[in-house]
């Protein structure tokens, strides 16, 4: 039979319990962790959100509550109440906070009892049960020391955001959830209208124009931590709904910028005792792609940079290589410290890896006692010494080459820097690289369709000295100058991962005209997407900048995980299902008639 509450007050938690409290009468809560009975004695590890503490059963301290001890199962609901005493030496358990003492219980409720759960909530890390099953049962999986301290962190690190922003004179403005559908990108999620049959709202990507806007109604500093939607493709590192801090300021400088959230970097890792190393080192974006292959890089990973290799191939007749320089290509090479070492097996993996990227091969040199290399028979002994010198190699040293176009190159070969520097341990643990990477291009051209989009959004603003080539590109139809276009853009980047988005905005209606017209919009479209947004800049505009740091993204980083489910109450999974709840489902067919929609059978 289950005992009721009443006024019973809990008066510690299960991991405050220390050595001076020995002697003290307490009232502790929670839930059965584990139960060992012998006989006699009978123990249990209760736990609540705050810690473990082990309860002593025994006749000479409540003979009713040792009986009533034995019905108890894990996950009961429990409150249990005893004094505190003093473990014996042999009996210390050093793995907890409160591994010094035990509770010897006087008085036993059992609140609630409980199903066997369907996984085991104190697995180890490498032994716990599929992810799809843990999320079906989230609750349960919540329930976990790890995903408890994940979720913790995460609320001290917003409630840290909100008293920097506020202390940095920003004001927090929440904008509307229900926006319209303005498809440049991502794809929007869709709402229907009920009441204005054929029309619909979209859920916001980010609140990017909302806080433009602000600007405009002279706010100066606005934050916001906003809930966004995109209907994606998902990753680990993906959610279709996610939480951003949205930042945006008036009369804003980069330099600005770059300080108002190094501080706020800087603050945020001190809740995990990291002194993050500030000011960020800053590298445009065609810099980082020219060293690392990408516009992330991780800068734990020591040397391991891109060196093109080109001029060791003038006139070579070897045709992989011919072909690719022939037609505007490179051929570079990444040099692994101690990579001689690699059996054939896992060079013909980071093949197939690379291949997933583009690449058709991976070339390799080999400086062990000997020089060896898939390309000796190829281009000789000489070409390949001057191409692995080229490269930085050492003795020891593999270099790992790629020929294709500049894109593929660096996709391939920024790809194996990060997964060859995992595979062997060359990224130091407990270290963190920061930095900005800058200048982003303006526009990035997709052959599949023959335009040009927006790298980053259409709204981004173009370096000064570059607005030129976007009256030429546009006004005099020269195209071909959109790809030359740099951006104040700016991506704040830590370990690889890219934890921020930000850019000096457009403020002038002119050149916003200009931006649409180059990404293919008529004066009606135009109108018809952004009308509302190009009055507005009509109306005295202040010059101004912001940045969107992905919340999921910082705390991916801060907690140490390379899953965003980890940080997430409840997350979808990488199809965008909730196996909890089962969404999404189905509808009852009255609710599709109000909305005047119909499901058409393929």
């Amino acid at each position: 039979m289950l005992d009721n509450l009443g006024n019973l007050e809990r008066t510690d938690s299960c991991g405050a319990l220390r050595i001076d409290d020995i002697g003290k009468t307490v009232t502790l809560m929670g839930w059965v962790a584990k139960r060992r009975d012998f006989g006699d004695l009978t123990f249990i590890d209760l736990r609540d959100r705050e810690g473990i503490t082990q309860a002593v059963f025994n006749s000479e301290d409540s003979a009713e509550a040792h009986a009533k001890s034995k019905d108890l199962r894990g996950e009961y609901v429990v409150a249990i109440v005893g004094y505190v005493v003093a473990r014996a030496e042999s009996t210390r358990n050093l793995k907890i906070a409160t591994g010094d003492v035990e509770v010897h219980a006087r008085e036993l409720y059992i609140l609630n009892d409980a199903r066997t759960p369907p996984f085991q909530l104190d697995a180890s890390p490498d032994a716990l049960a599929s992810e799809d099953l843990r999320l079906k049962y989230r609750y349960l999986d919540l329930r976990r020391t790890q995903l408890q301290a994940n979720i913790r962190l995460r609320h001290r690190v917003t409630s840290e955001i909100r008293a920097y922003m506020t202390e940095m004179g920003f004001t927090e403005i929440e904008t509307p959830i229900l926006i319209k559908s303005t498809p440049e990108g991502a794809r929007d999620y869709i709402v229907p209208a009920r009441v204005q049959p054929g029309k619909f709202f979209a859920l916001p990507q980010s609140p990017q124009l909302f806080k433009q806007l602000c600007m405009i109604a002279g706010f100066d500093k606005y934050f916001q931590i906003a809930h966004c939607f995109r209907d994606e493709d998902l990753r680990a590192d993906r959610q279709p709904e996610f939480t951003q801090l949205d930042v945006e300021l008036s009369f804003a400088t980069l330099d600005q910028v770059y300080t108002l959230i190094e501080g706020l970097f800087a603050r945020v890792f001190k809740l995990i005792n990291v002194n993050l190393p500030t000011p960020f080192p800053r590298l445009s974006f065609a810099e980082v792609m020219d060293r690392f292959g990408s516009d992330k890089p991780d800068l734990r990973i020591a040397g391991m940079e891109l060196k093109d290799l080109s001029s060791q191939l003038e006139g070579t007749d070897f045709a992989p290589f011919a072909s690719a320089l022939s037609a505007g290509g490179q051929v570079k090479g990444i040099a692994v410290p101690g990579g001689a070492s690699l059996s054939r097996k896992v060079l013909d993996e980071l093949q197939e890896f690379a291949k997933r990227y583009g690449a058709s091969a991976l070339a390799w040199i080999k400086l062990g006692d000997e020089t060896t290399s898939s390309l000796l028979k190829a281009l000789g002994d000489q070409v390949v010494n001057r191409m692995a010198v080229a490269a930085g190699a050492n003795k020891g040293d593999i270099v790992l080459i790629v020929s294709a176009k500049p894109k593929v190159v660096a996709a391939s070969l920024g790809a194996l820097r990060n997964e060859v520097a995992k595979r062997e341990k060359l990224i130091p643990e407990n270290v963190y690289a920061p930095l900005w990477v800058t200048e982003f291009p303006m526009f990035e051209y997709h052959e599949e369709d023959g335009r040009y989009y927006s790298m980053h959004h259409p709204f981004t603003s173009p370096v000064d000295e570059d607005l030129e080539l976007l009256q030429r590109a546009v006004e005099g139809e020269e195209k071909e100058l959109l790809a030359k276009i740099r951006t104040k853009a700016y991506d704040p980047v830590i370990n690889g991962v890219e934890m921020a988005s930000g850019s000096i905005r457009i403020h002038r209606r002119d050149i916003q005209r200009l931006v649409f017209k180059a990404l293919g919009m008529t004066t009606e479209e135009a109108r018809q997407r952004f009308g509302f947004f190009l009055d507005a800049l009509e109306y005295g505009t202040p010059p101004h900048g912001g940045i969107a740091p992905g919340i999921d993204r910082l705390m991916m980083v801060l907690a140490g995980t390379d899953n965003m489910r980890d940080v997430i109450a409840f997350p979808k999974t990488a199809s965008a299902a909730d196996l909890m709840i089962d969404a999404p489902g189905e509808v009852d067919p009255k609710q599709l008639e109000e909305l005047h929609l119909r499901i058409v059978e393929e």
